[in-house]
């Protein structure tokens, strides 16, 4: 197949483009830049010039492809708070993309986040990819894919857990909360810090979004989910132990000065299963757990 990839030269596409190119398939990579040009060219794929509000050329080229995936978000919009204009940038450029596919049944891979399962009542028990939410940012545009499936499309969301992590991650949420340790020479969590996160590695998202391009039934969720839960106190401890510093209980109002951007998300509780995910696509996680991959030492270098 020939392939669109928005968002080709961020961190989860430095994946899954080697992943579509190793599987035989062709690329075509969505850059807004000159250097992302360059980062989307050096991974083997083709580029094309353009952004999330340049919705007539989103068009063009899901039409002149055998498939999508879109992997981009504004997520410096979440950096500097301004979230809900990222989300209704995300559901414009899908809605775009998913308009033009309709009847075509060609696969349609989107992007979603299992935190949301949280947001959205999940909280105490793993959320399974069975589990819906009504509405709500980010969710709408999920809702909107896979009901996609009604009208001639082939049409998957993967809800990517919260700590992608690799050699890759330049910018994810591990890089962040290191970041933030440094900063306040602790590593902090909310409370008691029981709440749990889950994982993957980029290297198993990549395989798992081709899987999903070349397999996924019409209507899928699916979760890129390599570590089910981990306690948030030890993702802290794992951290601090790493940069030789201490740990720390903070309050949900201290949160917003030790864990910046992520202290409305710090404390939730998100234990998430893959189990349908193996299943229907024989996808099997096979890279190191979040633990093991920062206690390596390439993000404490």
């Amino acid at each position: 197949m020939r392939v669109f990839v928005t968002g080709a030269s961020g961190h989860i596409a430095s994946a899954v483009i080697p992943e579509l190119l190793a599987g035989g398939h062709e690329v075509l990579g969505l850059a807004r830049s000159d250097s992302s040009a360059e980062s989307v060219a050096a991974l083997g794929a083709d580029v094309r010039r353009g952004d999330l509000d340049d919705l007539d050329g989103l068009r063009e080229a899901a039409a002149s492809s055998d498939g999508v995936i879109h992997l981009a978000f504004k997520h410096e919009a979440l950096l500097t708070g301004d979230f809900l204009s990222a989300v209704a940038s995300d559901m414009e450029a899908t809605r775009a993309m998913g308009e033009t596919l309709a009847g075509t049944d060609k696969p349609f891979v989107a992007t979603g986040g299992t935190l949301m399962l949280a947001m959205g009542g999940t909280s105490g028990r793993a959320g399974t990819e069975d589990d819906r939410i009504a509405g709500g940012p980010r969710a709408d545009a999920a809702n909107y894919v896979t009901g996609l499936a009604e009208r001639g499309v082939r049409s998957s969301v993967v809800r990517l857990a919260p700590l992608v992590h690799s050699d890759l991650d330049r910018h994810g949420f591990t890089t962040a909360l290191i970041g933030f340790a440094r900063e306040h020479g602790s590593a902090a969590y909310v409370g008691d810090g029981a709440n749990r996160w889950p994982a993957a590695h980029t290297r198993d998202v990549g395989a798992l979004y081709r899987l999903a391009l070349e397999q996924a039934p019409a209507g899928s969720t699916l979760h890129g989910v390599g570590d089910e839960g981990i306690p948030f106190r030890e993702i802290a401890e794992t951290i601090a132990a790493g940069l030789g510093v201490g740990t720390r209980s903070v309050t949900a109002e201290e949160a917003a000065e030790a864990l910046g951007f992520l202290a409305g998300l710090a404390s939730l509780d998100n234990p998430t299963s893959n189990a349908r995910t193996r299943e229907l696509l024989g996808w099997e996680p096979t890279h190191p757990g979040w633990v093991q991959d920062v206690r390596s030492g390439h993000y404490l270098a």
